[in-house]
């Protein structure tokens, strides 16, 4: 989503950066192109303009003009203020009191509640939380069915709802229903319109009132920018919002709503959509979302979708497996589709600091996913056993996998090559690890000759 201000930030950065001493002239020079990049990611213009004030005044301090790096300097106080602006810290769901707890789900038609209120569900749910979805838009019995597929996907409860039935009636109902049944947390998807209206406002603040709910989310779609910052200012106003869900930040929008949202409205970004995914839901952290807008990357989501995707037993096993020198292409395979899960190569690359310029360079490269796709294709046509121990893959072998997996004898032959070479190299860094000892008591003896060698030198100079 922030790729294109990413990269303007980077090219004025890189100048500020370049400079060995800052004057006011050079950083309001560079504060200039920060406010264009800005505005062109479709950022508020008020917030653009208190933002940039606020840089201003604070890479102007003598601290700042006084030190080694003042570029560095400006780069920390950008960054800085960039948290700030997307929300200072990431704010706890809430759900305190007694349960159920209602969590109604609010916005325009088509910004993405549905498919949010199941993905929360989910979310919820590996939280040791049991959640209840509740399809109360009545005025699109798409969306009903829609809540209702969706639900036995990830085998939540969903409440039977009708579209002759009343929103209030569906959310009321809904809750009793909840709290007889030991289900503790009420997702209630509400109608939305292609537009306000007062007879949604009306229902909508009905729902509030008489289910109480602990939050009041807008769902609102990333990609339509301003607009979607100027709509959630007016639930805000009838409703009184707790949070904001922002859906399809994996799109090429240019991000403005994210960086505008919480100063217009003052009301918190608590999630975002990253993908179709039900799975595709996480917490909004401000400081990694500045982290990655500045080619900083955010190392700790990364290390939080490994945990989430790797068990620690079975690392246990893979690595014994190495030791031994059993790992062998189903282990491969495995492997393989745990990286897929983990999100796209490209998707990566940008969570690990500096690597995401590695995608300029890669352009003319083959795609990752693609040339996985291929080798998976190519180990699903063997048998379990040539998995197992492909020594065993002959000529006639080659052509029939080859035949089974669309490709050809040779993708197949540099593949097991490819493979064993991989298997030799592991086997060896284990060995290396293994034998640290050794390899430490050498490189001492090592040392030892030279410095002996250094002292007699020295002795010789010193006889002259």
């Amino acid at each position: 989503m922030f790729d294109s201000l990413s990269e303007r930030l980077d090219s004025v950065f890189k100048k500020i950066k370049g400079r060995g001493r800052l004057d006011e002239r050079s950083i309001e020079e560079g504060l200039r192109e920060v406010r264009l990049a800005l505005l062109e990611a479709d950022v508020n213009y008020q917030v653009v303009k208190d933002f940039i004030s606020r840089v201003k005044e604070k890479s102007l301090g003598a601290q700042v003009l006084k030190s080694l790096t003042p570029g560095q300097q400006v780069v920390k106080i950008v960054h800085e203020e960039l948290i700030e602006l997307l929300g200072g810290q990431s704010v706890e769901f809430n759900l305190k009191g007694k349960p159920p707890y209602v969590v109604m789900l609010v916005g325009l038609q088509g910004s993405g509640k549905t498919t949010s209120a199941a993905k929360l569900a989910l979310f919820l749910r590996r939280r040791k939380y049991s959640p209840y979805l509740v399809p109360a838009d009545v005025y699109r019995p798409a969306a009903i069915d829609q809540l209702k597929k969706l639900a036995s996907e990830i085998s939540v409860p969903v409440f039977d709802s009708s579209v002759d039935m009343n929103p209030i009636d569906i959310s009321l109902q809904a809750k009793q229903y909840a709290q007889e049944n030991g289900l503790d947390v009420v997702i209630i998807d509400t109608a939305g319109r292609l537009h306000i209206d007062q007879v949604l406002m009306d229902e909508l603040v009905e729902i509030r009132d008489k289910c109480l709910p602990q939050e009041i989310l807008f769902v609102a779609d990333a990609m339509t920018g301003q607009d979607a910052v100027n709509v959630a200012k007016t639930f805000e106003d009838k409703l009184g919002l707790t949070g904001v869900i922002l859906t399809k930040m994996d799109g090429d929008a240019r991000g403005g709503a994210a960086l505008s949202i919480k100063s217009v409205t003052g009301k918190p970004i608590k999630f975002i959509g990253v993908g179709e995914k039900l799975k595709d839901l996480e917490v909004f952290h401000p400081d990694r979302i500045a982290s990655r807008i500045l080619g900083m990357g955010d190392i700790l989501t990364l290390i939080e979708k490994a945990k989430s995707s790797i068990d620690e037993q079975e690392a246990l096993k893979l690595e014994e497996k190495l030791k031994t020198a059993q790992f062998d292409l189903e282990d491969f395979r495995n492997q393989m589709r745990r990286i897929k899960k983990l999100g796209s190569i490209e998707g990566l690359l940008k969570l690990i600091p500096g690597m995401g310029k590695l995608r300029d360079q890669l352009k003319n490269v083959k795609i990752p996913e693609k040339e996985m796709a291929k080798l998976e294709a190519i180990i699903n046509s063997m048998t379990l056993e040539e998995r197992r121990n492909p020594k065993i893959i002959n000529a006639s072998r080659k052509e029939r996998i080859a035949k089974g997996s669309g490709t050809t004898v040779q993708d197949v032959n540099i593949l097991l090559k490819n493979f064993e070479q991989m298997r030799k190299m592991m086997q060896q860094m284990m060995g290396q690890m293994g034998g640290g000892k050794r390899l430490g008591a050498k490189v001492k003896k090592v040392d030892r000759k030279k410095l002996k060698a250094k002292r007699k030198k020295i002795k010789k100079k010193k006889k002259k």
